[in-house]
């Protein structure tokens, strides 16, 4: 499905999680149901984060993973489902994203270059 030796786009990413869903995933769960499960893995990542860069701890009964692949594994998790309902709901990301990102360089042109909260 995946040449590991190579990157992969947006949109080949988005054909790749939807021959996974049409092979092995049987079929996309409702779109109310993945945003639920987005929900759930994003906890997942605030979880290790806070316990990673936060005020908070794992707990001494917990093995400590190795943070930068856990990270990697939850962020690759959230990406999977975004890319689900992306599918299911027919927008295309790469689109998607390039508007966003023609927005926000619009919108912020001088925002952030002028916050003083952002100057070190």
């Amino acid at each position: 499905m995946i040449n590991e030796a190579m990157d992969i786009t947006i949109a080949e990413a988005q054909t790749n999680v939807d021959q996974w869903i049409q092979t092995i995933g049987v079929r996309y769960f409702s779109e109310l149901t993945n945003l639920a499960q987005l929900t759930e893995e994003v906890g997942e990542l605030a979880r290790l984060m806070s316990r990673t860069y936060g005020d908070q701890s794992f707990k001494s009964s917990e093995n400590v993973p190795e943070i930068k692949v856990a990270i990697g594994d939850e962020l690759a998790d959230i990406l999977f489902v975004v890319i689900c309902i992306a599918n299911q709901t027919g927008v295309d990301l790469t689109d998607a994203l390039k508007q966003n990102l023609d927005k926000k360089t619009t919108r912020d042109v001088d925002r952030h270059q002028n916050n003083p909260k952002l100057k070190h």
